[in-house]
C-alpha cells in the first residue's frame, strides 16, 4: 500500500535500497586476506588467536574498539532524506 502519490511498491523499494547499501557497506568493511603481524595504529604484536580468529586482522582489539565506537557514531545519518526518517 503506497501513500501519497508514491506507486505501490515504492516504500518497501525504498527499504530494499536501504538494507542493499547497508549490507554492501558492511562487507565493504569487512577485513579480508592475510591479518597483519603488528596493530597499524599503535605498532602492539596482534595476539596470534585474534589473527586466526579474524581474518585480516590489521588492529589490536582496544585500537578495533576505539574504531568501532567512532563508526557507530558516524553512521547515524539518513543521505535519503526520507520525510518519515526526518521526523524521528
Amino acid at each position: 500500500m503506497a501513500s501519497g502519490w508514491a506507486k505501490d511498491g515504492a516504500v518497501q523499494a525504498q527499504i530494499d535500497a536501504s538494507v542493499d547499501e547497508a549490507v554492501k557497506l558492511v562487507r565493504n568493511q569487512m577485513a579480508h586476506g592475510e591479518s597483519l603481524e603488528e596493530c597499524e595504529n599503535c605498532g602492539i604484536k596482534i595476539p596470534d588467536a585474534r589473527r586466526q580468529a579474524v581474518l585480516g586482522a590489521t588492529r589490536c582489539v582496544a585500537c578495533q574498539e576505539v574504531e568501532d565506537s567512532a563508526q557507530q557514531h558516524a553512521g547515524a545519518i539518513n543521505r535519503r532524506g526520507n520525510k518519515d526518517s526526518q521526523l524521528r
